[in-house]
């Protein structure tokens, strides 16, 4: 990539050195909370300011690497998988999304990691706007896709949601369960869709942040595929209302993982994005 600064009578160009970048599921580490081994990896621009990066509900940090080549120059990229998932162990604490947020915290503070940046998606764009919440000095830039502050026991999602079974799962996504059951340490996918359900349907004060999100300081970037199922329109309007100076991209001709359904305008808008704040 060549950037132009200009700088009053003079341009000057600069060649900015692309880096390549992946989450392996070989290169990282784990890291022991309470009696789960949480796995990360941190790849990117070593020099970089931090972006954190977190998957979905059943899902793993492999997911993002679509586009974390897209993010690798600028940014030291930490990925973490959830308890239970890639090739983190499930432990026996109950999932939420109170959970998630202290392994995160573990994480970051294992790496001596203060402040950082936040991608996070569904599940992980959630667990995000908690941290965002809880430890508002730490955040510097929030990119929540399809996230959501609650879920009530009304909304259809929540019918959907709860009615989601193991065979279900394996039947619509047998390469993702495959891909679990070869790659984590202690496999049980049965007890993990079972925990994962749960903290999905589990509305109390240690789930979703609910009202909350109007703390929230950070500056924040709101992200919706059009067409997604899960994640109302409603919702992430909600979302934009609450939170002080939040923007809003809503991603024609996208499901609910947008991020993979338009890579392009998604990875050209959060880095537009992100580089207005954090410069």
């Amino acid at each position: 990539m060549i950037s132009c600064i200009v700088n009053a009578s003079k341009i000057q160009v600069s060649k900015e050195k692309f880096i390549m970048a992946v989450f392996t599921h070989s290169s990282g580490q784990h890291l022991l909370v309470d009696d789960a081994e949480i796995y990360f990896e941190v790849t990117g621009n070593p020099a970089g300011k931090p972006l954190l990066l977190l998957h979905g509900g059943m899902g793993n940090i492999t997911d993002f690497n679509g586009i974390v080549d897209k993010f690798a120059s600028q940014f030291k990229l930490i990925g973490i998988d959830f308890r239970g998932h890639g090739k983190s162990t499930l432990g026996t604490s109950r999932l939420t999304y109170q959970q998630y947020q202290a392994d995160v915290e573990a994480v970051l503070a294992h790496l001596d990691i203060d402040s950082f940046s936040i991608l996070g998606f569904s599940d992980g764009g959630n667990t995000a706007l908690r941290l965002a919440v809880e430890t508002p000095s730490r955040i510097k830039a929030l990119v929540a896709v399809a996230a959501q502050s609650h879920l009530d026991v009304d909304d259809p999602v929540f019918s959907m949601l709860s009615g989601v079974t193991a065979d279900f799962w394996k039947t619509m996504f047998p390469d993702s369960v495959a891909y679990y059951k070869e790659n984590n340490p202690e496999p049980d996918f049965e007890a993990l869709l079972k925990a994962v359900v749960s903290l999905w349907t589990d509305i109390e004060h240690s789930a979703y942040p609910g009202e909350a999100i109007e703390r929230i300081t950070a500056p924040t970037l709101l992200v919706r595929g059009d067409e997604d199922h899960l994640c109302s329109l409603e919702c992430v309007v909600e979302l934009r209302n609450k939170i002080k100076n939040a923007a809003f991209l809503n991603i024609p001709y996208a499901g609910h993982e947008a991020y993979k359904d338009s890579p392009i305008l998604f990875t050209e808008a959060v880095n537009d994005f992100l580089a207005n704040r954090l410069a």
